[in-house]
C-alpha cells in the first residue's frame, strides 16, 4: 500500500516555481483591490515616518479636522472621517490623555461634545504635518510625480462619489 501523499509545508525546499512572481489573476484589473494594496502601503510608510510622534493615521486626521473646525460636535468629526462612534470616542480618549485634543459641552446642545486642539495639540499637529510633508509625501511624490499626484488626488475625490 503506498504512503498517503502530504501536503507541502514551509519547511519543504523552494523550487523554481516558489521565486516566480504569483499572478494576481482576476485581481489584477480590479480597482478596489489595487486601491485597497496601495493605501497599506502608504499607511505603513506613515506609521513608518510618524514612529517618532506615535501616530496612526486615524489620529492625524482627527486632529486636522479639529485644527481645521475648532468646536465641532464629535458626532460631525467622526462622519467626516467615516469612523464609527464606538471607534471614534475611543480614539479620542486617546488624543485627550495625551492632552492634544479636548471635549467640551457644545453650545446650545449640552448632549454633544465640541472638539478642540490644546496648545500641545496644535503645536504638535504642525510638527508631525512639517516631518509628514518632508518625508512621507516627498516619498509619494518621488514615486508618482508631482502632476501624476494631483492627477490622482482628482480621481480619488471623484471615487469618494460612489458611497
Amino acid at each position: 500500500m503506498p504512503a498517503p501523499r502530504r501536503k507541502a509545508g514551509p519547511t519543504d525546499t523552494a523550487t523554481a516555481d516558489d521565486r516566480q512572481p504569483v499572478s494576481l489573476g482576476l485581481l489584477d484589473n480590479l480597482l478596489g483591490y489595487r486601491l485597497r494594496r496601495a493605501q497599506l502601503s502608504v499607511f505603513q510608510d506613515f506609521l513608518l515616518v510618524m514612529k517618532a510622534f506615535d501616530l496612526r493615521p486615524a489620529q492625524f486626521s482627527v486632529l486636522a479636522i479639529i485644527d481645521a473646525n475648532p468646536g465641532l460636535k464629535q458626532s460631525r468629526v467622526s462622519e467626516a472621517l467615516g469612523i464609527n462612534r464606538a471607534n471614534f470616542v475611543a480614539l479620542l480618549d486617546e488624543l485627550e490623555q495625551r492632552k492634544l485634543a479636548r471635549r467640551a459641552p457644545a453650545p446650545g446642545d449640552r448632549r454633544s461634545n465640541a472638539l478642540f486642539l490644546t496648545a500641545k495639540g496644535e503645536s504638535f499637529l504642525k510638527d508631525a504635518y512639517r516631518h509628514l510633508l518632508v518625508q512621507h509625501e516627498k516619498r509619494v511624490e518621488t514615486v508618482l510625480g508631482s502632476a501624476d499626484k494631483q492627477q490622482l488626488l482628482s480621481l480619488l475625490e471623484k471615487l469618494t462619489t460612489l458611497a
